[in-house]
């Protein structure tokens, strides 16, 4: 079976998030998918199989399997239209967050993602010792996010890891206004069995509704501060968010099991 691992939200290859991609003829029993993506040990493997004129798209991390992923959607729609099917321009994905449309414009991809709704929390205790700074506020969607106060705060953050898996939500996204950017943030996953997920799409479904409200504004680049890196060009629509990225392909292998 062919293996594609590309490097989403970044035109270079070592940076951005890396995602195995599987597209495959037929659907693998679920816990072989789970040791691939154990084998793998990047944040996410994607699997899609073509149902019809669309494609049916699950994500796993070696956690398990999540309901929305952005850098392995993108991967996906990056290995489709440059490899499986050069002459299209939009892929329609059915997933467990529902149908996702990807278009291919120029060197972006664009994808249309729900909106998480944010419910503001209380600041805890437990919340300063996991991430080693005071939010200045948190909000709950599937993820905790906290707003920090500076962008060198989010840069420098080395939280820790252990009280993260024990504060509430899926991942910890923090967050802080940039400077060269609208937004700059950190995703850390470890209840997932990923420390920090270098560019995370669905973090910005609770990222840019936040900033978006807060800055007054629907068009936002957001930067994600992690070592490799990523850039997403951001609208937010109310209840969905449209994220475009640059991809580029690092290594195809074929998988012998």
């Amino acid at each position: 079976m062919r293996q594609y691992v590309v490097d989403a939200f970044t035109d270079k290859v070592f940076g951005g998030n890396p995602a195995a991609v599987c597209v495959m003829d037929e659907w693998l029993p679920e816990n072989t998918m789970m040791k691939i993506t154990r084998e793998n040990n990047l944040s996410e493997t994607a699997f899609a199989v073509k149902e019809g004129l669309d494609y049916k798209l699950r994500w796993f991390t070696p956690g398990g399997e999540i309901d929305l992923c952005g850098h392995a959607t993108l991967a996906t729609a990056y290995i489709i239209t440059n490899f499986i099917e050069p002459e299209i321009t939009e892929v329609c994905f059915h997933t467990l967050s529902g149908l996702l449309v990807v278009v291919k414009k120029g060197d972006l991809l664009e994808m249309d993602f729900p909106s998480y709704k944010l419910k503001k929390v209380d600041v805890t205790d437990v919340m300063v010792e996991a991430i080693g700074v005071r939010p200045l506020e948190a909000y709950m969607g599937r993820d905790l996010l906290c707003i920090l106060e500076s962008e060198e705060e989010v840069r420098n953050l080395n939280p820790n890891q252990e009280k993260i898996s024990t504060l509430d939500g899926l991942l910890l996204q923090v967050t802080a206004k940039g400077k060269e950017f609208d937004c700059v943030s950190r995703s850390f996953a470890p209840k997932l069995n990923v420390l920090e997920d270098p560019v995370c799409g669905s973090g910005h479904c609770h990222i840019i509704p936040f900033w978006a409200n807060r800055l007054g504004k629907t068009d936002l680049v957001a930067y994600q501060a992690s070592p490799r890196g990523g850039t997403l060009y951001c609208e937010y629509q109310g209840e969905r968010v449209k994220l475009s990225g640059k991809a580029v392909l690092y290594s195809t292998a074929n998988i012998n099991f």
